[in-house]
């Protein structure tokens, strides 16, 4: 028998970075990073597709803080299209040909437009298409007859804008005039578009918000090699921003045939994996990947490693597989493994540019789970996606599983201590990310990604690394073992 080379894998906890010389403070560090396509992120945090971790309500509250969601196709394909939908409605800049209502319709047609728009003001049209009036829940607000026209209770004299409106413009008129809605038109006074004052509120309120053209929140979508054909009309329709493909191994001929068709079909911006090697990160780019996403076994509730014996630690693998897809200008997503912000940074280093969180997550309020009180404190439920009940619930195919065979778990069902809000638990994270960049006077996710001064370390050094021969009697936001 031949001699065979045995690799040595890392894992986070295996390495550190070496500080340098650093002209910088952590506030100076910029975070943006392109995360697939020309998709920016304002934070490289995405949420994972798991069902205890991502619907709409985790992916608005991730991306109003400049992250992204990814809606878990454990739901339905209308259900999964409806939860994107929640999210790209949350927040406009210019609502594109929004709903209007003509001048003589009754108010009981214009209640169920509401209804059918979830609005609560439409412009009045006249019989041109023209605009001639506005009217607001605030209007009907008295109105007891269904039968009464609009233009008996409209607002005749509109405020509008005119063209492309810009950002000072629209508040200027929200200020002076007290309104709430601000029609757009185009030279023949037609309408175009509509600038609310409660989107350009929160605009306000969320100044790193990571949004698409037309102003609306980022939002991602899984899908399989199997219904891709099911929910990605559905999800298009609803202008999701990208697709996952996701797998628990997507260096298959399956997937790569998928992701082929996929991208001749719609065009959709489609992230392959996953993968742990650089050979497998060339072929998805090859099949038409626009981003690959990394790691094979590293989340706290999987068992893929120990069931079959296969996969890579965490580090190692994005180091491999993002010096392969740098040479394509593809980026790639280091997906499981993140403990701590530290974890973050190291996979940033490594080649990453952005990192995928399940566990950290899962325990936030805005995540699905049930919340369940355990002798005084409060957990939220954590499971993984080949953990039995998420097989029972759809995602038996991710790992290759027909209808109706005995399923082979490759996860398990947990808790994760409950954290709080995301907004101040992001902070952390972020902040953490921040202070491993000034340590290494990086500027910017590219620097760190050019740095790569790393250095092994044993078991003692990551003793070393932790709080040690010490009880902790409060502890940092930041920060439990």
């Amino acid at each position: 028998m031949s001699s065979i080379e045995i690799k040595e894998g890392l894992s986070f906890d295996d390495i550190l970075l070496v500080p340098g010389y650093t002209d910088m403070a952590p506030g100076d560090a910029c975070v943006k990073s392109r995360l697939i396509g020309d998709i920016y992120l304002n934070v490289p945090i995405m949420s994972a597709a798991m069902d205890t971790v991502t619907d709409a309500k985790m992916a608005i509250a991730l991306a109003l803080e400049g992250g992204v969601g990814v809606i878990h196709r454990n739901f339905k394909p209308q259900q999964q299209a409806e939860e994107v939908e929640k999210v790209k409605r949350y927040l406009n800049w210019v609502i594109k040909d929004p709903a209007v209502v003509d001048q003589n319709a009754t108010v009981a047609d214009l209640k169920k437009m509401m209804k059918a728009n979830n609005a609560t003001g439409i412009p009045v049209v006249n019989r041109n298409k023209r605009l001639c009036g506005i009217i607001t829940s605030r209007d009907l607000r008295f109105c007891t007859d269904d039968s009464i026209l609009i233009k008996e209770l409209m607002t005749k004299r509109v405020i509008y804008e005119k063209g492309i409106p810009t950002v000072e413009s629209a508040e200027a008129k929200f200020d002076k005039y007290k309104i709430e809605k601000l029609p757009v038109i185009d030279d023949n006074h037609h309408v175009i578009g509509l600038l609310t004052y409660r989107d350009m509120d929160k605009k306000r309120l969320h100044p790193n918000a990571a949004t698409d053209k037309s102003g609306r929140l980022l939002v991602g979508a899984a899908i399989s090699p199997k219904d891709y054909d099911q929910r990605i009309p559905l999800l298009m329709k609803n202008n999701v921003d990208f697709g996952i493909m996701d797998t628990a191994t997507g260096d298959t001929k399956e997937s790569a045939a998928a992701i082929r068709d996929i991208k001749k079909k719609y065009g959709i911006l489609v992230m392959g994996g996953n993968t742990v090697t650089a050979a497998a990160t060339r072929r998805l780019i090859e099949a038409g990947a626009d981003a690959v996403k990394i790691g094979v076994g590293p989340g706290s509730i999987c068992t893929t490693r120990i069931i079959s014996g296969c996969g890579m630690p965490q580090f190692s693998a994005v180091l491999d597989c993002a010096e392969e897809a740098a040479k394509y200008n593809i980026p790639v997503i280091a997906d499981g493994g993140i403990k701590y912000s530290g974890d973050i940074v190291k996979a940033l280093a490594a080649g990453a540019n952005a990192v995928m969180i399940g566990n950290l997550f899962a325990g936030l309020k805005e995540a699905p789970g049930r919340e369940i009180i355990y002798e005084g404190r409060i957990f939220k439920e954590y499971r993984g996606m080949g953990s039995l009940s998420a097989i029972g619930a759809g995602s038996g195919d991710r790992y290759c599983m027909k209808p109706g065979e005995d399923p082979v778990p490759e996860g398990i069902e947990g808790r994760v201590a409950f954290k709080g809000d995301l907004k101040p638990y992001l902070h952390q994270l972020v902040t953490g990310v921040k202070k491993g960049m000034a340590y290494c006077g990086c500027h910017t996710i590219d620097d760190l990604k050019e740095y790569r001064q790393f250095v092994k370390i044993t078991g003692a050094g990551l003793k070393e690394s932790h709080v040690h021969d010490v009880s902790i009697t409060h502890e940092a936001p930041n920060y439990s073992k």
